[in-house]
């Protein structure tokens, strides 16, 4: 339980605040590259960089460049979780910013097949990487220094406020997507008005380091700083002594992925090519959504510092089982208003699991690696899940010509996300700093 030792390196409010603001706003805008290029990849690269393919095909094959960013998270999670463990959160999240907003900008001054042939995918695959690198070890970063920061009884209000990042980056996304859509022609949008939301990540980079710079290192790891208690090799004892911990982390999240990939990401596809509605159906729907999860988001990370992780957890991802049948079922009336409808109330249920995820996989770990640990759990479920949600979604409706088997996979996934978090601890009170150094917790 949270007790006196555990609030004495809670840092004073005024400084909680700062590193909340400093952590929402920067992974707002690692979101906002990261979702930017997701959106993009279902309206336009199948034209510009597939252009020899059928428009299926093609978006199947800009999704598979899509793909790259989530194989290459993990791999940013064991980097800058190590570093972040050894060197701080602080450092290694003011790098991670960089490296997002640099390779954000660079797609944004992307030559096109028409200009260099196959070189233009290829680069396209390598500034993906780099993107993938950043935002895999930004997660972990982020949400430690707020879970770590401030009051152990509202730590998943804390923690959740970096998950607001991806609303928040997910409303600047398609908010400059439908905009620049709405005020260009197709032609236009085509040729060169694509590249404005890549290109204006330049400028919010800039703010969001002279933000982060401003705030102090978590307390909790200071204190491990302070007492030599920091481990060699992070990752190594990770997979040494929480190997199931990893496990639960990656099964918790991955049904939590694909619905959430499938609800915002998979809805362009299927509403602009297989319903043959305008873009902005999709666009406004996912935008409004987004807005009410800046809400639900945090008042889910409250209500689980309240009645627990995983009651709220479990809420989420059953009601998203069951919601993606009335989600396709709504899309497939074309109706404006219930294409609304079916995705603000798919993304509140995904808030019910969102909220409190960040504190429930971060909590599993002891502070010396739980860097390490949280990223690789939570970074290694995204290539089960958003990298593939999207590449399979678009398979099985080429393939079966319905929504049902995309709600099927939906579903199966949930399942997997169910048992895990069953088979999980709860963790909303326990100490985080009660776990021998030389012991695995639990």
């Amino acid at each position: 339980m949270s007790g006196p030792s555990a609030a004495g390196t809670t840092a004073p409010p005024s400084s909680v605040r700062r590193v909340i603001v400093a952590s929402l706003i920067g992974t707002s805008l690692e979101w906002y590259d990261f979702f930017i290029y997701g959106t993009a990849a279902a309206l336009v690269f199948n034209k510009i960089f597939f252009p020899d393919f059928e428009p299926l095909v093609g978006t199947l094959l800009a999704f598979a460049t899509y793909a790259v960013g989530f194989v290459a998270r993990p791999l940013g999670g064991v980097i800058f979780g190590h570093y972040g463990d050894k060197l701080g959160r602080k450092n290694v999240l003011v790098i991670t910013l960089l490296l997002m907003g640099i390779a954000t900008f660079a797609i944004g001054l992307m030559p096109t097949y028409a200009a260099i042939g196959i070189w233009a995918p290829i680069l396209l695959v390598a500034l993906r990487f780099v993107q993938g690198l950043g935002l895999g070890g930004e997660w972990g970063g982020a949400v430690l220094m707020t879970l770590e920061s401030g009051d152990p009884q509202r730590r998943g209000l804390n923690a959740s406020w970096p998950q607001v990042g991806v609303p928040i980056g997910l409303l600047l996304a398609n908010g400059v997507l439908s905009l620049t859509d709405g005020v260009t022609s197709d032609a236009a949008f085509e040729s060169w008005g694509w590249r404005v939301p890549f290109l204006l990540s330049g400028v919010l980079v800039v703010v969001g380091l002279w933000i982060r710079l401003t705030i102090s290192e978590s307390p909790l790891f200071r204190e491990i700083e302070a007492s030599d208690k920091k481990v060699r090799a992070p990752i190594v004892d990770v997979v040494r002594l929480y190997p199931k911990e990893v496990v639960l982390a990656i099964g918790a999240r991955v049904g939590v992925d694909v619905a959430f990939y499938t609800f915002v990401l998979f809805i362009t596809t299927y509403v602009v090519t297989y319903l043959k509605l305008p873009n902005s159906y999709a666009l406004n729907a996912v935008l409004i959504a987004a807005a009410c999860q800046v809400v639900l988001i945090p008042l889910f990370g409250t209500l689980s510092d309240r009645i627990g992780r995983r009651p709220v957890y479990l809420f989420g991802a059953v009601g998203a089982a069951i919601w993606i049948f009335v989600f396709f079922a709504m899309l497939d009336t074309k109706s404006y208003v219930l294409i609304i409808l079916a995705t603000v109330m798919a993304l509140v249920l995904h808030a019910a699991m969102y909220g409190p995820q960040a504190s429930f996989i971060a909590e599993m770990f002891p502070t010396r690696v739980r860097y390490s640990g949280a990223s690789m759990g939570y970074q290694l479920a995204g290539i089960l899940g958003g990298a593939l949600a999207p590449i399979i979604a678009v398979a099985l409706l080429d393939r079966f010509d319905t929504s049902v088997v995309v709600s099927l996979y939906v579903v199966l996934t949930l399942a997997v996300t169910t048992v895990c978090v069953l088979a999980a601890p709860e963790t909303s009170k326990i100490d985080l700093k009660a776990d021998p150094v030389d012991e695995p917790a639990r």
